[in-house]
């Protein structure tokens, strides 16, 4: 095997075995981000003056890479109040939007895959 093809096949294999901890760090940060906007998001709320603080995030390594799962803990004081307070009742509507964060975060998220995926951009 010529030089150069051992050279681009071990740049292959290390770039496949940074990867996996490369997304993870970016999913984790677009997390953290989307924690912080739903939380300053749900400031406020005279009778629910606890639910920003059950707001929080989970990452999760699956088959297809890392997963992040952000939101209220129902377990956390006031938490289980985030089924009224994102989708309303059958009497009242939201009181607050859940994709706020979201639609944030999505932009700076995709750039920063995209620049993890071509480190010459």
């Amino acid at each position: 095997m010529s030089d150069t093809l051992a050279s681009v096949a071990r740049s292959l294999e290390m770039a496949g075995l940074k990867a996996p901890a490369v997304a993870t760090a970016i999913v984790t940060k677009g997390a953290v981000n989307i924690e912080a906007a739903m939380r300053a998001d749900a400031a406020g709320i005279a009778h629910a003056p606890a639910f920003p603080s059950s707001i929080n995030y989970d990452v999760t390594q699956s088959m297809a890479g890392p997963e992040a799962e952000i939101g209220p803990d129902k377990g956390a004081r006031q938490g289980a109040l985030g089924n009224i307070l994102y989708f309303g009742t059958s009497k009242n509507g939201p009181v607050r939007n859940i994709s706020t964060g979201i639609d944030a975060e999505l932009p700076p998220f995709e750039k920063a895959l995209l620049a993890a995926a071509d480190p010459l951009s």
